[in-house]
C-alpha cells in the first residue's frame, strides 16, 4: 500500500515538474512579444505588464489545454486580447482635482517622437478589420496564414484587409504631407 502511494505521488511530481519545465518554455519564448503587443494595446507600462502577467497566470492554469505547441502565440495572443477586454469591463473612472494636474509642454519632443505618434494615429485611425491583421503583421511577424487562423478569418480575406490597410495608410501619409505642403509654402 505504501509502496503504491509513493509511486503515485512520484507519478504527480514528474507531471507538475514536465508542466512547469513547459510553462518557463513557453514564457521564455513569448514573453517579450506579449510585452509588446500589450504595450501597443494600452500604452502604458505599467498596465501592459500587469496584463502580461495576468496573461501568463492564465496560460499556467490552462496550459493542459494548449495541445498544439505550434499555436502557442497565437493562444497567448488570444488570452491577452480577453485580458485587455477584461479590463474595460471592471474599470471605473478616475477623477482628478484640476489644480492638482500640470500641463507638459511637448514641444520639446524630437521628431522621431512626433512621426511615431503620427503613425501610430494613423493607424489607430483604420478600422478595426483592417488595424488587426496588420499589426499582427507588423509587430508579430505573423505570416497570412496564421493571422487567418489567429482571427478566424480565410487566407484571402486576411491578404485583403492586409493590402486595403497599407494602402489607407499611404493615402493619409500623403494627404497629411500635401497639407503641411500648402500650409509651409
Amino acid at each position: 500500500m505504501f509502496a503504491r502511494k509513493k509511486t503515485e505521488n512520484a507519478q504527480v511530481l514528474s507531471v507538475m515538474k514536465a508542466k512547469h519545465h513547459r510553462y518557463e518554455a513557453l514564457v521564455k519564448a513569448f514573453h517579450t512579444d506579449i510585452y509588446r503587443y500589450a504595450f501597443w494595446l494600452v500604452k502604458d507600462q505599467s498596465v501592459a505588464e500587469d496584463i502580461v502577467q495576468e496573461t501568463f497566470l492564465r496560460a499556467w492554469r490552462s496550459l493542459d489545454a494548449l495541445n498544439d505547441e505550434k499555436a502557442a502565440k497565437s493562444w497567448l495572443i488570444t488570452i491577452l486580447r480577453r485580458e485587455n477586454a477584461r479590463r474595460f469591463e471592471r474599470k471605473q473612472l478616475e477623477t482628478v482635482d484640476i489644480d492638482d494636474v500640470s500641463i507638459q509642454d511637448e514641444t520639446q519632443q524630437a521628431d522621431d517622437d512626433v512621426s511615431n505618434r503620427e503613425l501610430q494615429r494613423l493607424l489607430g485611425g483604420l478600422s478595426i478589420e483592417y488595424r488587426e491583421p496588420l499589426i499582427l503583421q507588423i509587430i508579430f511577424g505573423f505570416s497570412g496564414e496564421e493571422i487567418a487562423d489567429q482571427l478566424g478569418l480565410n487566407k484571402n480575406t486576411v491578404m485583403t484587409r492586409l493590402f486595403r490597410a497599407r494602402n489607407q495608410l499611404k493615402e493619409a501619409l500623403e494627404k497629411q504631407n500635401e497639407q503641411r505642403g500648402r500650409a509651409n509654402g
